[in-house]
């Protein structure tokens, strides 16, 4: 496969699974009824990070393809963290399980913390794209608790 296939196929990948969730969650969605926390985004700000985010790790994940370092390590971190986010959308938005959302977005911090040191350790500037990502899930990980705690 060519680079440019690679890299294409790879950012549609994460970018695909984003918008599917966003379909599925929107009419669920009530951020803007609940009570939030001291720093939370207007709720404009989060399709347009996620589409950032999914193309980074599109981008991160495509390089591994790309010098052919991406083994069963790397296929199982990768994709497993991407079905974990996008069942934390589900848990919160659709079922409103505010504490569930909480504890599955603490092990989504721990997978994408993972994932980052196996990419790093294949290639360091796939493993440095990723942090964004894991910035973004920690702030996620406040919003979620505070969120969870003002609307009890």
């Amino acid at each position: 496969m060519s680079k440019i296939k690679t890299y294409i196929k790879s950012i549609l990948v994460p970018v695909i699974v984003g918008g599917v969730v966003g379909i599925i969650i929107s009419k669920f969605m009530d951020y803007n009824t609940l009570e939030k926390p001291f720093l939370s985004p207007s709720s404009i700000a989060f399709p347009i990070v996620w589409t950032i985010l999914y193309i980074l790790m599109g981008i991160s994940y495509g390089r591994l393809k790309e010098k052919n370092l991406n083994d069963t390590n790397v296929k199982t971190i990768y994709y497993l963290q991407l079905f974990v986010n996008a069942l934390w959308s589900i848990i919160f938005f659709v079922f409103k399980l505010r504490l569930l959302a909480f504890a599955w977005i603490i092990l989504l911090d721990i997978l994408v913390f993972v994932m980052i040191n196996i990419f790093y350790s294949k290639d360091r500037k796939a493993g440095l794209l990723q942090i964004p990502y894991l910035i973004w899930t920690l702030f996620a990980t406040y919003l979620n608790l505070f969120i969870y705690i003002l609307n009890k």
